[in-house]
């Protein structure tokens, strides 16, 4: 499997479509996928969106679980790598970042005053 460090800041808006969940290692037993530090991995589904193109949807798996990442907000990935990979006739690429977090809102400015 090769890795492809992914230039994050080059990807455009980000935005949390599917909230974090835990990664099924195996279906039968619902084990959870960890790594190798034994954190649990999680999934989160991202719309990517470049100024003037289309929306494409990404999963990216983190370890651990991120905080504040809610459907809906729009979000910074930190350490992103692509691998190729392939099975039988099947092929494609995976995701995994160091970390997701939310972006901050941008402060609302009030004018005027509360008398």
């Amino acid at each position: 499997m090769q890795s492809i460090p992914v230039d994050g800041t080059r990807l455009g808006t980000m935005t949390c479509i599917v909230a974090p969940e835990a990664r099924v290692a195996n279906r039968e037993t619902g084990e959870v996928r960890k790594d190798r530090e034994g954190q649990t991995v999680y999934t989160v589904g991202v719309a990517v969106r470049q100024d003037g193109r289309r929306a494409s949807i990404i999963e990216i798996s983190v370890s651990g679980e991120p905080v504040g990442v809610v459907e809906g907000v729009r979000v910074h990935v930190s350490g992103l790598t692509a691998f190729s990979w392939a099975m039988g006739d099947r092929h494609g690429l995976s995701f995994r970042a160091d970390a997701i977090t939310p972006v901050p809102a941008p402060a609302v400015s009030r004018k005027g005053g509360d008398a």
